[in-house]
């Protein structure tokens, strides 16, 4: 099983190996899934932040869509300009490999963020993906587990639900629902896990097939949204079908559009990544590789669920994610 780390543990270790061999004259370009996301955004300004503090350069560059076919020339260029270190947050498990692997053979380290290659076990010698340094992400199948918790709760352990995903081959979205299922599976067996539908990231389409769900499971209890847009999508499908009472709707991620969908009802629930933290910690474990120092292969950071207990507390301002 594969290390990982908590959060602060990484924070003192990766910071106190940094500060002690400064280098200001450090470029690492970041590349995220898409540049238009508010979860990338905030990735944005953790790494913008872990920057300024250790005085070096870092870029932001990317396609504005979730597509490996977008983001293979982006990695092309910035590999072409050659930056001390990569990190990316690879838009293909499997398609990511071979354009990550012209950046380690040219010799420029790679560290992912948020998504992985191959199978995210890096550095052991298997697998044609192992090569990245590091891995730095939520546990996305805890949160598709902490995602079922909730739902099951919320549903009274018994009913239909599904989840709403992008595509396979994601390698955070499939892991989130993989928890999701497994969580159920597991401690909910009255719960019916119907099959999932991919929306290609079009609110629109899952917002459909909601709609479709329900036509042919009139007594449907809860959707999954495995990311952004699948839950938008999910959760106007529910209220355009006039079941917000009787249809529990939870999203993974947290930007300004879902938190004010759980305000007025329409989402129940969300689980916040901590992108910022993601970023962090990317840059200093960068960092930490270009100055010499060890790091571990996988890095993993938190959550928090914001429903309407606490979505307008202070204290959970800060999960939010902001463009």
């Amino acid at each position: 099983m594969r290390n990982l780390i908590r959060s602060a543990a990484v924070a003192a270790a990766l910071g106190a190996a940094s500060i002690s061999h400064a280098q200001e004259d450090l470029t690492i370009t970041l590349v995220p899934g898409l540049t238009t996301d508010a979860f990338y955004i905030t990735m944005n300004r953790g790494a913008q932040a872990a920057a300024e503090a250790l005085g070096i350069t870092v870029d932001f560059q990317g396609a504005e869509e979730f597509d490996p076919v977008l983001q293979t020339p982006v990695l092309d260029a910035v590999i072409g300009r050659g930056p001390d270190a990569i990190l990316i947050a690879p838009t293909d498990s499997t398609q990511m490999i071979e354009p990550l692997r012209r950046a380690s053979e040219a010799g420029i380290p790679v560290i992912t963020v948020d998504t992985f290659i191959d199978d995210g076990k890096y550095q052991d010698g298997s697998g044609d993906g192992d090569f990245p340094l590091s891995y730095i992400a939520s546990d996305n199948v805890g949160g598709g587990r902490m995602a079922a918790r909730y739902m099951a709760d919320e549903i009274g352990g018994q009913g239909k639900v599904y989840v709403s995903n992008v595509r396979p081959g994601i390698s955070t979205t499939d892991q989130r629902e993989e928890g999701f299922k497994a969580e159920m599976a597991e401690n909910f067996p009255e719960v019916e896990v119907l099959e999932t539908q991919y929306n290609e990231n079009d609110a629109s389409l899952a917002a459909s097939q909601f709609q479709a769900v329900l036509a042919r499971n009139p007594d449907v209890a809860g959707v999954f949204g495995a990311n952004l847009f699948s839950a938008l999508g999910a959760g106007n499908g529910v209220e355009s079908a006039n079941k917000a009472e009787d249809v529990t709707v939870i999203a993974f991620d947290a930007p300004t559009s879902i938190v004010n969908n759980i305000s007025s009802g329409l989402v129940d629930a969300a689980i916040a990544q901590h992108p910022a933290e993601i970023g962090y910690f990317g840059v200093m474990t960068a960092y930490a590789v270009l100055t010499g120092q060890s790091v571990p292969t996988s890095i993993g950071t938190g959550f928090t669920v914001i429903d309407a207990s606490n979505v307008d507390d202070e204290s959970i301002a800060k999960f939010i994610y902001s463009e």
